[in-house]
């Protein structure tokens, strides 16, 4: 008898395990769908340069004595490169300081006796060459001190530039000497890129042009690192590829570390008039078979929608489908373990 009361027991219980089974609702943040005038764009891949490039060259001969860079580090402008032997250097300062020491007794001298002859002179003591003789030796001395000192700044400026600084702020691209080494005047021993002039180089078909202004704001990523930053389309070349007839942009973006010239960096450019487009987070952005979705709130419940993406914004992306309308709730945070239909509690907005 004991057997029916059992399978009640079950039956009234199955509604209840059947509950506990199903997915409780996910607390969710949403936020608006708004509409702007945004153009379309199209990723185009382009590479990292520096657009200024110094070759820095020794303007004197001499023997590397000390190099405080390697390639690839960054330094500010006057920073000590590369530093030449000046031994030899500083011995001919010394004896060139001694010698218009030695000029300056000699000065000092002619001018008490070119004194006593002036007084001599006035009273008819002695003669007009001897007086004349006395003067002119006294201004010859005058010169030759000049000529030395002027000598001993040429050797000063010398030793100043055996000391070979950084023109400005950069990164070292490439090192042709070490310690040791004999440099001959003009030879190139350090490259050094601008790190204040970082560009992106990316070729756009031609037809593209008639979308894109000089000045204009464009979304950048460094593809080796996937951090995104804004450029600024700097300049347009003036010479399209003969063969492919695409013409490089010129896209400035702000000093980057750990940059390698060549790297690829992926920019979004304009392929279109501008146009009302939806604006949404790149957060509310979900993954599924390749294809992009969003999550909407729709009777308490998440709702799955397509989305096609015809604009790069940074953080926000533009869509155009016609569904996709302005103040539409959109999930941005706990979308990620929604399933379509699962009970949703909107927890707050962004």
């Amino acid at each position: 008898m004991r057997l029916p009361h059992t399978l009640l027991i079950i039956t009234l219980l199955l509604p209840a395990l059947a509950t506990a089974r199903e997915i409780p609702p996910a607390s969710v943040i949403v936020t608006t769908v708004v509409q702007e005038d945004i153009a379309q764009n199209q990723s185009m891949l382009g590479s990292l340069y520096y657009d200024r490039v110094s070759r820095i060259s020794s303007e004197l001969a001499g023997l590397v004595a000390s190099i405080h860079i390697k390639e690839g580090d960054r330094i500010k402008k006057g920073t000590s490169i590369i530093v030449l032997n000046t031994e030899i250097l500083d011995i001919d300062i010394s004896l060139t300081k001694t010698r218009i020491s030695q000029i300056a007794l000699r000065i000092e001298k002619a001018g008490k006796n070119l004194t006593r002859l002036e007084r001599l002179y006035a009273k008819e003591g002695i003669s007009e060459k001897d007086y004349e003789d006395a003067l002119y030796t006294h201004q010859d001395l005058t010169k030759e001190k000049q000529a030395t000192e002027d000598s001993l700044q040429k050797l000063l400026v010398h030793k100043k530039r055996s000391n070979i600084k950084a023109p400005f702020d950069g990164v070292i691209l490439r090192k042709n000497v070490d310690i040791g080494d004999w440099v001959q005047q003009g030879k190139e021993i350090v490259t050094i890129g601008a790190t204040n002039d970082l560009f992106v180089l990316v070729p756009v078909g031609e037809t593209m042009l008639r979308h894109i202004s000089v000045g204009d704001r464009v979304p950048v990523i460094i593809n080796a690192f996937g951090s995104e930053l804004t450029g600024t389309i700097h300049a347009i070349a003036p010479k399209a590829d003969p063969k492919t007839k695409n013409v490089f942009l010129k896209v400035k973006i702000i000093p980057q570390d750990n940059i390698s010239e060549n790297m690829s960096a992926t920019i979004h450019v304009a392929t279109s008039a501008k146009q009302k487009l939806s604006i949404i987070p790149r957060d509310a952005l979900i993954k599924f078979q390749g294809k992009d979705f969003i999550y909407t709130v729709k009777e308490g419940k998440a709702a799955i929608l397509p989305v096609n993406i015809v604009a790069f914004l940074g953080h926000k992306v533009g869509v155009d489908n016609p569904y996709i309308v302005p103040g539409m709730a959109v999930i941005i945070e706990g979308n990620e373990r929604l399933r379509p239909d699962q009970a949703v509690v909107v927890a707050g907005e962004k």
